[in-house]
């Protein structure tokens, strides 16, 4: 049976809407819309109306394509207003074994140590560090024997009102809305691999308007921050130094953006205010625009790394991704900010059903929720809704295995007090062997004829 999947990504230059189905474990894309997005400014809700009609108009063509589409989306948030703490907590494990309830308990205790204002709401709470007794770095306390367990998290909240303004114009959009997912979380799971969140991996989304940046170790998030520049400040500043509209900015950005080496030809562009009148600019001044400004967004966002104390834990390197990553260049002057560390651009992982122009960086974010929503989360996890996400099956007994057998009296209460008659075990014993039939009946049986020797 397949699960209808619907992804929203509200972004700031592009509102992207994919729906998709999830068949055992293949997520088959089936329909998708891109819309101009409006009322939306650095990361933030400023016009909840054409906030709602920009989503209408993605879900309406990528519905035009899917012919279906789910009553209920996994949609994403800017950094711009999260912030994110660490806290702990120890429980006690009176059954000596860890299971997913024990770990949804301890989780929830560190949850309820942190200190969160109270206009925040919590978003996602991300265990990075178990501590099983007095043994620390567990991979995964699930199924081990303990007395006492411990975990340390990372928390990320939201300002309550930026978060009701984005459900409020999704909502508007006729949409429920299943989960709320951090965009730079989102963009994580698309583009990283196994080894390289095993390693520790500095993720960057670079956008239209926005920076998030999120750093993976440990097998899951320990630090995420933002910055509210992006390639359409880009745009702005040709705009300005070069005194041409917008839209010819833009074109030019795209035409003849470049990090590598400037030329000296010469172009004609339209003058702001009189696109009828032209004039000649050398290249080499579009190249020193971009440059400057690229230049200081990677040095924010390295100084921004530096004060996260985790440099050392990225053993993988940086990963770029989003739409800025699209400039020629842009790896090397990264690799030559960030002290030479290794840096990869990244495209999301190809999907079933794929469409072209999905499989690009830009839409990395919106392609990382749909992966959410088919369980592409981290191990643990308390999402938006409080509720404990996980991938552990539980644990049943193989065939061929003999059963647990319960031993009750007559009047119902359990007879597991140490006091069993030999009576009692023979009669239990008997009546499997009779219910069960070749080959496990035999089994049984021969088990019954012992235990008769021994009483």
């Amino acid at each position: 049976m397949s699960k209808p999947l619907l992804a929203i990504d509200i972004g700031s230059s592009k509102i992207s809407v994919v729906i998709a189905e999830y068949k055992g474990d293949a997520v088959h894309v089936i329909g998708s819309g891109v819309a101009k997005s409006q009322g939306v400014r650095k990361g933030t809700i400023t016009n909840i109306e054409l906030t709602t009609r920009s989503i209408r108009q993605a879900l309406s063509d990528a519905k035009r394509v899917a012919g279906t589409i789910a009553s209920k989306a996994i949609i994403s948030i800017s950094g711009a207003y999260t912030r994110s703490i660490n806290s702990s907590g120890i429980v006690n494990i009176p059954q000596q074994e860890i299971g997913i309830k024990e770990i949804n308990r301890v989780m929830q205790t560190a949850l309820y140590n942190a200190n969160i204002p109270n206009e925040y709401e919590v978003l996602h709470v991300l265990p990075y560090n178990f501590k099983v007794d007095e043994q620390e770095y567990i991979e995964d306390p699930f199924g081990m024997n303990a007395s006492r367990l411990e975990v340390d998290t990372h928390i990320i909240t939201t300002q309550k009102s930026s978060l009701s303004n984005l459900k409020k114009a999704v909502k508007s959009a006729g949409i429920e809305i299943e989960n709320v997912v951090l965009a730079g979380y989102a963009s994580s799971i698309s583009v990283l691999n196994d080894d390289e969140k095993e390693l520790g991996v500095c993720v960057i989304d670079m956008g239209g308007s926005t920076c998030e940046m999120v750093v993976h170790s440990g097998n899951s998030i320990r630090f995420n921050t933002f910055l509210a520049v992006g390639s359409n400040h880009i745009t702005n500043d040709l705009s300005m130094a070069l005194h041409t509209p917008l839209h010819v900015a833009e074109k030019i950005k795209l035409e003849y953006g470049s990090l590598r080496t400037p030329s000296n030809d010469l172009i004609e562009i339209p003058v702001i205010g009189d696109e009828e009148e032209n004039h000649e600019i050398s290249l080499e001044i579009v190249y020193n625009v971009i440059q400057a400004r690229v230049q200081e967004t990677l040095m924010i966002l390295a100084k921004e790394l530096e004060k996260s104390n985790l440099r050392d834990q990225i053993g993988a390197g940086i990963v770029l991704t989003g739409g800025m990553t699209k400039l020629d260049g842009i790896r090397e002057l990264a690799m030559a900010i960030f002290d030479n560390m290794p840096v990869r651009i990244a495209k999301p992982r190809s999907v079933e059903g794929d469409f072209e122009p999905l499989h690009d960086p830009a839409f990395a974010t919106v392609m990382g929720l749909l992966e959410y929503g088919a369980g592409g989360y981290t191990q643990y996890e308390i999402d938006s809704n409080k509720k404990m996400l996980h991938k552990k099956e539980p644990i049943t007994a193989n065939e061929g295995d003999l059963p647990t057998i319960s031993l009750t009296s007559e009047n119902g209460g359990s007879k597991n007090d140490g006091n069993l008659e030999n009576k009692d075990i023979k009669q239990t014993l008997a009546q499997v062997a009779q219910e069960k039939r070749e080959p496990f009946g035999e089994k049984i049986k021969k088990v019954w004829h012992w235990m008769t020797q021994i009483f």
